[in-house]
């Protein structure tokens, strides 16, 4: 599960969350579960170094960002993938730039308008 704001930080990117290794068994997680470790997933690090959701924070006056989460269902096993992987480590071992095989086995997009209206 990854979550970017590709609107933050100037326009540069802000990778909010990452996790993987979830189980096919995890249907869900519930209210404020994955702000803090999670057995039902591993973490992975955020721009700001984050290894646990941090949501939709526009700055003040700013025009909505676009949240985009996507899921990616892979061959991995949930254990295999060591903790603490960037977004870009991640999307590098489900689809190396080599002759080794893409472990991607499907995958699924959201994307969502915020605006914080508390900051403006």
């Amino acid at each position: 599960m990854l979550m970017t704001d590709p609107e933050g930080r100037g326009g540069a990117g802000v990778v909010h969350w990452v996790a993987y290794g979830i189980p096919s068994s995890v249907r869900g997680f519930a209210e404020g579960e994955v702000s803090k470790p999670s057995d039902k997933c591993v973490s992975g690090k955020s721009t700001r170094g984050f290894g646990f959701y941090s949501g939709p924070c526009t700055p003040p006056n700013a025009m909505p960002h676009h949240y985009t989460f996507v899921l990616i269902a892979t061959d991995f096993d949930p254990k295999e993938l060591p903790p603490g992987l960037t977004r870009d480590e991640v999307i590098a071992k489900i689809a190396p730039d080599n002759a080794a095989p893409v472990h991607a086995e499907g995958d699924a997009g959201l994307v969502g308008l915020f605006v914080n209206p508390w900051r403006q």
